[in-house]
């Protein structure tokens, strides 16, 4: 893989001999569209007579120069150029060309096909500050940056600094920008092109007037709302700088939507990027504005957690990422219209649950060896599961003091580094709680424990003993101190209704709840309600049985949306069958208000259908689920959003004659839903669905590509053209995906998409691939730079024929692997190990539905 790694001892070592000053990086992006000039001039102090080196990605470097003397170019050796011996004082010249990308790393570029403009974005976490400049890569390496930027004359730029008026030369404009404040090299950013925008500004609490900005693809222009981004992003403002007790750190704030973006957003400070499937082309369910809202409010976070205060190495990662996680879903409840944001957060936090059981589990303060270890860690222990244990602490400390030490913490090490230890050290000042304690078993342990309730009844059917029981489900893992509540439920006049509530601190295997003692019975007994805890939470067979028979009855969207999580995770643990959760599941849509639940169990279905069914009754269980959905979807609100997101699922779940006939005739027109608009994004879901059924083809693709001259009009006529039922178009398909190194990143997961689209049904047809996929896979890593081998290998592991080919063992076939190339990348074994477990736990699941 092409990319010189950085180990923490490394860094460690570099950082005690240099302390960079300023950066001052002059980019000329008139020179073609294959590579750009990069000069950059660091000023930093330095150890007298040392040696060392600054990382740089380059296609040529043409001049290195320190404290005036010629170093030969040659020093540039394997993406680090030596330098020394160093000065007191030194500065240090690098002229070179970089290379655009298209793999959304470094400084990517893309032409519009819709107009034909073209558009340059940065994106630097973790390592790829160096793709663009010189630099020491490494986040407490803090300094100014002043960028210089010439472009082609209709072009606007932005970077950490307000936006310069630009200057007129001779090959279009330059914006000399003013320094930066103090920030690490993955935070700064150079946004470039014809962007449309709109501005606005917030006066914070000591009446300074803060610039703020949206902006997108011209061609985009018709669909942004900047005033939704803007009415969310000043009650963020509002909130936070209210939350942290300190103004926001910066001179501006810009927010700009970019294409063919890897991660949902970046905290690049004061120039947030996003992906641009948020400016959404049909109308947003609202999941999806709330998904927005939320991402909103994480990038915002950051900018004091992450931003003005970094971790000292990768290793606190989550002091960035599980506090934008908490802190923006806490800020959404309190102040934004999405005020059950919690709802959300629990769908989130079952990702954190999901990797928590992996075999590569870690810590949420995770060790970190090198650039490798961090690229893995993006994940949902990382995010959900911190965010999940934040708001544990949240209750633990109290509110206030836990917002109290936030503050010490962030002024103490406002525009400095810090680490874990620093933090609970103003936590354990302001609340009085020795936390040593906590912080081990909850952030330097690995795992999950489950959490269960044992009810003794005495004979008259009321509560003798009550005890919820802690179990270790993780090898290793400690029991935990939770904070939560314990709720009882019955049906009353039709609906069921909490009768109790009682909350308590959980420790140890087991904890007696004598508040219980002596009341009824309830119907349900859940354990953890209100969702404060995080574990793996298991109900009793009373309460269970009354939730699959009740689930409609619940009024309350977090009740219902815990019960049917605990399910989820049941099923996953093969402790429910997947026919028995399909079945709780598609009952408790018609009456789920919770555009967020609703999406969720509908993935949930849909996995569960293809991944989870007895192999012996897939073909019946996709068709007959298909049938629920589908008249779900007939019988749906009109104009809701639960009707978009039913038919969205049945065009992915169809199976007999007649569901292909309904999606036939909603993609025609001949069978109209009442309310339902059959958008052009929309009109994709349908013809991919058709042509996987084989009622479509590459004309019925080119005549809708016509109409959608788009960027996610390419994307997805790749995407149905690789639907095609051919084994010509496989193998073409398989070897772009896998070696093509020139296909932009969307572009490739699309045509993952359409690879797999028979794989549910038709599993034999992948046979081929399957060997294939393993003797190719050191290949791809070495082929292609991180985020693009990482995914291939997550998305074409052939975890989907999974137990459903018998003479193909892949958990097996996986392990051989392993066995035989143990010295590959750490971060590539980790794929394949967590690839192998999911193949095992579908195995599982496979054979608990089989027992019915």
């Amino acid at each position: 893989m092409p990319g010189l790694n950085l180990t923490r001892q490394e860094a460690v070592e570099r950082a005690a001999l240099v302390q960079p000053t300023s950066y001052a990086v002059q980019l000329d992006l008139t020179k073609g569209e294959t590579t750009f000039a990069s000069n950059t001039t660091i000023a930093f102090t330095g150890t007298a007579g040392a040696h060392t080196f600054v990382d740089l990605v380059a296609d040529q470097v043409h001049r290195i120069e320190l404290n005036g003397v010629e170093i030969p170019v040659d020093a540039y050796q394997d993406n680090r150029i030596e330098i020394g011996p160093l000065a007191e004082e030194n500065t240090l010249i690098v002229n070179a060309d970089c290379l655009y990308m298209h793999t959304g790393e470094g400084l990517h570029a893309f032409t519009d096909p819709a107009d034909g403009k073209r558009y340059c974005y940065s994106q630097f976490e973790v390592p790829d500050a160096r793709r663009v400049f010189a630099t020491f890569e490494q986040p407490d390496l803090k300094a100014t940056f002043q960028f210089t930027v010439t472009t082609p004359p209709e072009w606007t730029v932005f970077s950490n600094s307000p936006t310069p008026e630009p200057i007129s030369v001779d090959e279009g404009l330059r914006f000399e920008f003013a320094p930066s404040p103090v920030i690490s090299t993955y935070i700064t950013a150079i946004v470039a092109g014809p962007y449309y925008g709109v501005t606005s500004s917030y006066t914070d609490a000591e009446g300074r007037e803060i610039p703020m900005g949206v902006y997108c693809r011209q061609s985009l222009a018709e669909y942004l709302d900047p005033d939704f981004v803007f009415d969310i992003t000043k009650a963020g403002f509002a909130f936070f700088e209210k939350s942290y007790g300190i103004p926001y750190p910066f001179g501006k704030y810009d927010q700009i939507f970019v294409p063919e973006y890897n991660a949902g957003a970046m905290e690049n400070a004061g120039c947030i990027t996003f992906r641009d499937q948020y400016v959404f082309r049909s109308k947003p369910t609202a999941w999806q504005r709330e998904a927005l809202s939320n991402t909103i409010l994480h990038e915002l976070a950051h900018m004091w957690f992450g931003d003005l205060v970094t971790m000292q190495w990768w290793d606190d990662l989550w002091l960035n990422e599980s506090f934008a996680e908490f802190m923006s879903h806490f800020a959404a409840s309190e102040a934004t219209e999405f005020k059950d944001a919690w709802i959300g957060f629990l769908q989130r936090k079952e990702w954190g649950l999901d990797n928590d059981q992996l075999p590569t589990t870690h810590p949420i303060k995770a060790e970190i060896r090198d650039l490798e270890d961090v690229e893995v860690n993006f994940d949902g222990i990382t995010y959900a599961k911190g965010a999940a244990v934040l708001r544990q602490l949240v209750s633990y400390v109290g509110r206030d003091n836990f917002l109290s030490g936030i503050n010490s913490y962030l002024k103490k090490h406002a525009f400095g580094n810090a680490t874990l230890a620093d933090l609970l050290g103003e936590l354990e000042a302001t609340s009085g709680r020795d936390l040593s304690r906590w912080s081990q078993v909850w952030l330097e342990e690995s795992g999950v424990t489950v959490l269960r309730p044992d009810i003794l009844l005495s004979e008259d059917g009321r509560i003798q003993e009550f005890a919820v029981i802690q179990e270790a489900f993780s090898p290793g893992a400690s029991l935990r101190p939770h904070r939560l509540k314990v709720g009882g439920y019955d049906l009353v006049d039709g609906t069921v209704t909490r009768v109790f509530s009682t909350e308590l601190d959980v420790d140890g295997e087991r904890t007696v709840v004598t508040d219980l003692t002596g009341q009824p019975r309830p119907a349900l007994l859940l354990v953890n309600d209100e969702d404060l805890a995080y574990a793996k939470i298991r109900l009793d067979s009373e309460s269970l049985a009354f939730a699959v028979e009740n689930i409609s009855q619940f009024t309350d969207p977090l009740t219902r949306r815990i019960i049917l999580s605990a399910a989820w995770d049941m099923t996953r643990d093969a402790e429910l069958s997947a026919t028995k959760f399909i079945q709780l599941a598609i009952a408790a849509l018609p009456t789920e208000k919770s555009v967020a639940t609703v999406t969720g169990l509908l993935n949930q279905i849909n996995r569960a259908a293809k991944c989870y069914a007895a192999p012996n009754d897939r073909g019946w269980r996709l068709e007959s689920t298909a049938s629920g959905i589908e008249l779900l979807a007939k019988t749906a609100p009109a104009e809701s959003d639960q009707q978009r997101l039913l038919v969205k699922s049945l065009a992915s779940l169809a199976q007999s004659p007649s569901q292909f006939e309904t999606v036939k005739g909603l993609y025609e027109g001949t069978v109209p839903l009442f309310g339902l608009d059959i958008d052009t994004d929309l009109k994709w879901d349908l013809l991919c669905a058709l042509v996987r059924g084989g009622l479509a083809g590459d004309d019925d693709i080119k005549r809708l590509h016509a109409q959608d001259n788009t960027m996610t009009g390419e994307q997805r006529s790749r995407q149905a053209h690789a639907s095609i039922n051919s084994t010509e178009i496989r193998e073409e398909t398989w070897n772009t995906i896998l070696h093509d190194v020139s296909v932009p990143n969307d572009t490739r997961w699309a045509l993952v998409s359409g690879f797999w689209a028979h794989a549910a049904t038709q599993p034999a047809l992948y046979a081929q691939f399957i060997d294939r996929f393993f003797d190719e896979a050191v290949r791809v890593w070495d082929q292609h730079t991180f985020h693009i081998a990482s995914g291939i290998i997550e998305s074409m592991f052939p975890v989907p024929l999974a137990g459903y080919l018998t003479e193909y063992d892949i958990p097996q076939i996986a392990q051989t692997w392993l066995d035989n190339h143990e010295g590959v990348s750490s971060s590539l074994r980790r794929l394949m190990v967590e690839a192998q477990a999911d193949t095992r736990r579908m195995v599982q699941a496979q054979e608990c539905d089989s027992r019915g």
